[in-house]
């Protein structure tokens, strides 16, 4: 029985198979036409989240994006999306640094219910592939850890993803995944963090991991980063879910950077009347700065604008020391007592309407008594 859904008239989707892409590039010029006489051949095909290859339209196939296509390989043919198409496919290679001299693969043609099939039955077979790749290794005694597995299109070959500290010997788990599953083994050694990208999460702040979302180059975090930021160096909180320090340190660090150069040095001491002032902590995006009276701890802490402290290391130079640290006068509001003029702030206002409405009520039937006792005595 086929696997491929019943309703053909839209080719499926990678996205069915593998949720987010990260590699997918928009095409800002997908609106204007193309320019005469311009031969853009060259399309950009995706396959699983963390590849894609550049592949020549020999044939001139009427391709756009979303077209499944069967596309060269080695052994074989590979299945994959197209993604892009158009002068952007160049700008992409350039950006990419694909070097021209490499021979481009071709195009096959379209993606066909035959080669659908062989794609679909090769990719059901994946996650059963893996688990059982892991436990040869195992049985070999390799230091090594599989972390994904990715068939070609027609289940000729089959890529696996392995995590390594050291390196591994593994041509004989090499012969034994070829006679186990009867297809060309290619092994492709990743680090943590492209691990964590194809297997993907949710980070702290909540959303979708960066790496398995949108990051495709990794730059290197040091701790540097987080002290630049005053982030408190506890492993725990910098590591990430590959255990490396996360990626985000480096977002804005740039910006702390170009900040800490208006403030004045962590290792200047204000003087004042009232003692030395040493440096606490800064707030780069206030302008503010805390100082302690204690270099080791926190005491008698003031926080004061950058020109204040500025104003104050210029004092110290010309031997002058001001009275506070703080010039700012502290006036003593006179406590207002909150005065109810509209009544809304008892929540039994409504009794006490009802109550006087009562008593008025009382005043009124105790009057009517008394004025028909009197006339009956009259």
């Amino acid at each position: 029985m086929s696997n491929i859904p019943e309703n053909n008239d839209t080719v499926p989707k990678k996205k069915d198979f593998y949720g987010c892409r990260k590699l997918e590039t928009y095409d800002w010029l997908a609106d204007i036409p193309p320019a005469p006489g311009s031969s853009d051949n060259i399309v950009e095909v995706q396959f699983k989240n963390t590849r894609k290859g550049y592949y020549l339209n020999s044939l001139g196939l009427d391709l756009v994006k979303g077209d499944i296509v069967a596309v060269e390989s080695n052994p074989g043919h590979d299945i994959g999306e197209v993604t892009l198409t158009g002068p952007l496919v160049k700008l992409q290679m350039r950006k990419l640094g694909t070097k021209k001299e490499i021979e481009i693969k071709r195009v096959y043609r379209k993606a066909k219910e035959s080669d659908l099939q062989k794609w679909y039955d090769a990719k059901a077979l994946e996650h059963s592939t893996m688990l059982q790749a892991r436990k040869i290794a195992e049985d070999l005694n390799l230091n090594m850890k599989i972390g994904d597995v990715e068939y070609q299109g027609d289940g000729a070959k089959a890529i696996f993803y392995y995590i390594a500290d050291d390196r591994v010997d593994f041509r004989q788990l090499i012969k034994v995944l070829a006679e186990t599953f009867k297809v060309r083994i290619e092994m492709k050694q990743i680090g943590a963090r492209q691990e964590a990208g194809r297997i993907g999460g949710i980070g702290p702040c909540g959303r979708q991991l960066c790496c398995s979302s949108w990051m495709t180059n990794f730059v290197s975090v040091s701790t540097s980063a987080a002290r630049y930021q005053d982030i408190s160096l506890n492993p725990q909180k910098l590591a990430g879910q590959c255990a490396k320090l996360k990626c985000c340190i480096n977002y804005e660090v740039d910006a702390y950077v170009e900040g800490a150069k208006r403030m004045p040095s962590k290792e200047v001491v204000l003087q004042t009347q009232e003692g030395d002032y040493f440096h606490l902590k800064t707030d780069i995006f206030k302008g503010e700065i805390t100082y302690s009276t204690n270099k080791e701890t926190p005491e008698n802490l003031v926080t004061v604008h950058v020109s204040r402290a500025f104003e104050v290391i210029a004092m110290n130079k010309r031997g002058n020391k001001p009275e506070t640290l703080n010039n700012r006068q502290t006036v003593k509001e006179e406590k207002k007592e909150f005065k109810d003029v509209v009544g809304q702030d008892s929540v039994t206002r409504f009794d006490k309407t009802s109550r006087k409405s009562k008593n008025k009520n009382r005043n009124r039937n105790a009057g009517n008594r008394q004025g028909g006792g009197n006339k009956n005595k009259k």
